[in-house]
């Protein structure tokens, strides 16, 4: 496939990288007062996964993992107002007064978006491998899963 093959295409996707992971980090803080949050900085990290993958560059994490985790995340950020007597996702505002940045406002929401932000991640390399994209290789004709079928079949219909 040229896009494990080519240099330009990796020297490509090294720029590009860097670039969407700042955007993913500006639509996840930006999301609870502007357009974007977890769901929009999950899909752009999605794109960097799918993009070095397909580049051949790296190979991601545990996609049950991610899934787990941000699911775990949901819910405890769902629940956890309810143990202090609020009702079911409510949301805490924390003011904090930073050096540099001056008094910045952290929300409980903020959890529960990573956790989504997780979510969509794991689902898109969920997705790629499910497609067939393993290790940067994306497989040519029928996936790797049928063409063992087809083999396994032909071998137990020979006679021994």
């Amino acid at each position: 496939m040229i896009a494990s093959q080519s240099p330009m295409v990796a020297t490509s996707v090294r720029v590009v990288s860097p670039l969407a992971v700042m955007l993913a980090a500006f639509l996840f803080f930006a999301g609870h007062n502007q357009p974007g949050g977890g769901f929009a900085a999950g899909l752009v990290l999605g794109s960097v996964v799918a993009l070095r993958m397909l580049a051949g560059l790296s190979s991601p994490a545990d996609a049950i993992s991610l899934l787990a985790v941000g699911a775990a995340l949901c819910a405890a950020e769902a629940i956890a107002p309810m143990l202090f007597g609020d009702v079911l996702l409510d949301q805490w505002i924390v003011d904090v007064k930073l050096p540099v940045l001056g008094k910045v406002k952290f929300g409980s929401a903020l959890v529960f978006d990573f956790g989504v932000m997780l979510i969509v991640v794991g689902l898109v390399i969920s997705i790629l491998e499910g497609l067939g994209a393993v290790g940067g290789q994306v497989a040519d004709g029928p996936s790797a899963g049928a063409a063992e079928l087809a083999s396994t079949k032909q071998a137990e219909s020979e006679p021994a």
